[in-house]
């Protein structure tokens, strides 16, 4: 199957889906690095940047970005809260990822491609506080079935992103 990739210049005008990716408190640069070239690879929208994430440009973040700072757009927070609210502010459902009590599975959560959704992911080893879980709209896990309590965030990330746009139609 061949496939013709976008420019930067089509990326950027082409339509995104819309999703926005909150970082909070990501301590690799690497995963943040690996989560733009996500953003990228399905046209979301934007990423929020919160906390102690990294930044671009920076040399780490870039090496596995491979140039989606260049064409991902950013904003960057010092407080999850306030990036949540904008978003809240704006009808974006907050879709915390996190294993928590009252979470539900991924795949028994229901996207239409009306929805704006941002899904909040939290730091590698503290995961997402509780205040900030409270904020949220709701709580989504992805299933685990092997010794490992959690997957690295980048590959959540992905897992996430992949299905809110396969149910929403776009995939």
């Amino acid at each position: 199957m061949s496939r013709k990739f976008k420019t930067l210049e089509e990326f950027k005008r082409a339509p995104k889906h819309s999703v926005v990716i909150v970082l909070d408190n990501i301590r690799s640069l690497n995963n943040v690095g690996s989560i733009f070239r996500t953003a990228d690879s399905f046209l979301i929208e934007g990423i929020y940047l919160c906390g102690i994430t990294g930044q671009p440009p920076h040399r780490e973040i870039e090496k596995t970005a491979l140039g989606a700072t260049l064409s991902v757009e950013w904003k960057y927070f010092s407080d999850v809260i306030i990036a949540i609210q904008e978003l809240k502010n704006n009808n974006y459902k907050i879709f915390a990822v996190e294993q928590a009590d009252n979470s539900i599975c991924l795949q028994n959560v229901g996207v239409s491609n009306d929805d704006k959704i941002a899904i909040v992911l939290g730091n590698e080893v503290a995961g997402i506080s509780k205040h900030i879980l409270s904020a949220c709209d709701i709580i989504v896990e992805i299933p685990q079935m092997g010794t490992k309590h959690s997957l690295n965030v980048s590959v959540c990330a992905g897992i996430v992103c992949w299905e809110v746009l396969k149910k929403a139609g776009f995939i």
